[in-house]
């Protein structure tokens, strides 16, 4: 793996930050967390979350689900109203890692499935975003993982070939599709997890 390795690319929830809607939600199903999972399984949240991320306005998305699941409206607009609570923060021995390797001198990218209303929130927010050389938002470019087209997309941004490219993403799914354009991948599961793959790789020392 590292004798190619000139770019790391980063997805960002779930591996530098903490995002989850249940970071949100339990707040709003106090001592129930089976009352939380049966709301977010039938109202199907991650696919929905997934238009919004796509490019589709939270004000639309929020609409068109509170009118599928009336009952439900109150939570449904609190994701939007209260999104800030989705994230706990971030999650710091990756931000070390990410650190250590660009302090090793690899070009940083990131790749995120994230909607382009909410985004600039997080960005603000969090300095280690200053790290990457640069990134692909998938609701600013209308494209989202695993499509084969946004990574495509940073690639043709990045100018580098997939093969050149490590990607760490904690999504099986986006996972199996880089590795079928013939990106390198790390599949994130923890930070250690991420420290011992990359040490091995030759990427950390």
């Amino acid at each position: 793996m590292t004798t190619n390795i000139k770019a790391i690319v980063f997805d960002y929830g779930g591996v530098l930050l903490d995002w989850n809607p249940r970071n949100l939600y339990r707040h709003h199903f106090p001592g129930n967390p089976e009352a939380m999972e049966k709301f977010l399984a039938e109202i199907n949240f991650m696919e929905w979350n997934a238009q919004q991320d796509k490019g589709r306005p939270f004000k639309e998305g929020v609409r068109l689900l509170s009118n599928q699941y009336p009952q439900y409206s109150s939570l449904i607009h609190a994701y939007h109203e209260n999104w800030e609570d989705s994230i706990v923060g971030e999650i710091p021995e990756v931000v070390e890692i990410l650190k250590k390797l660009k302090q090793k001198g690899f070009p940083l990218y990131g790749l995120s499935n994230w909607s382009a209303e909410t985004f600039p929130l997080a960005r603000r927010k969090y300095p280690f975003f200053d790290l990457f050389d640069d990134m692909v938002i998938s609701g600013e470019v209308k494209l989202i993982k695993p499509e084969p087209g946004i990574f495509h997309l940073l690639l043709q941004k990045i100018r580098y070939q997939a093969s050149e490219c490590l990607l760490i993403d904690d999504s099986d799914k986006n996972i199996d599709a880089a590795q079928n354009i013939g990106f390198h991948t790390i599949h994130f599961k923890s930070a250690s997890q991420l420290r011992l793959e990359l040490t091995r790789g030759g990427l950390l020392g």
